[in-house]
């Protein structure tokens, strides 16, 4: 009985016909859709990750002004705080910038900053452990992303596919219903 639409009936109608199909559409695309789009989209952050840390150094930098906690510091984010620092570049001219540095630490202290390829100061690069998780979150949110999706087609295709063959049944009720005679209500 579970692949009633797909037999041959006489009380098989159209529409049974494209719900099943709409169905195995449905599944296909969260079985194998969504298998394609979590690895697709963990391979390409994770090699986003790989590149970060390929592209970003560590820099050896010295804080020019405290780094006390304000209360209300909306650039503040958790024990850090931002500071301004300067560092040396590879051609040995100096430079200046605000950062995050650990709170409580006094200028003149040397602090460990990172930097990108020009030389401007950037975030940390994620750990291999820190870019596969977040590489695997972001590819399972892909994944029930388009899942979701699916499913809500599915659902839309058959809820008008519902609804025309309750018009149906209407038109067919409108067409014997004067040859009982009389109407209920």
């Amino acid at each position: 009985m579970r692949l009633w639409r797909w037999r041959r009936n006489p009380l098989r109608r159209r529409g049974d016909i494209i719900e099943a199909w709409v169905i195995l559409a449905v599944w296909a695309v969260v079985l194998v859709g969504s298998t394609v789009a979590a690895v697709t989209t963990f391979r390409a952050a994770d090699a986003m990750y790989a590149r970060q840390r390929a592209e970003r150094h560590p820099v050896s930098a010295v804080l020019v002004t405290d780094a006390s906690s304000v209360a209300g510091d909306e650039d503040a984010s958790g024990d850090k705080v931002p500071a301004k620092v300067r560092w040396t570049v590879p051609g040995g001219s100096s430079r200046t910038d605000k950062t995050l540095v650990d709170a409580g630490q006094t200028a003149g202290t040397r602090v460990t900053v990172w930097a990108d390829a020009r030389n401007r100061l950037v975030t940390e690069p994620p750990t291999s452990a820190e870019a596969a998780f977040e590489a695997a979150l972001l590819g399972g949110a892909a994944a029930l992303a388009l899942a979701c999706a699916a499913i809500g087609a599915g659902a839309a295709a058959r809820h008008g596919l519902a609804q025309r063959r309750i018009d149906s049944w209407g038109a067919a009720w409108e067409l014997a219903d004067p040859r009982w005679g009389h109407r209920t209500g």
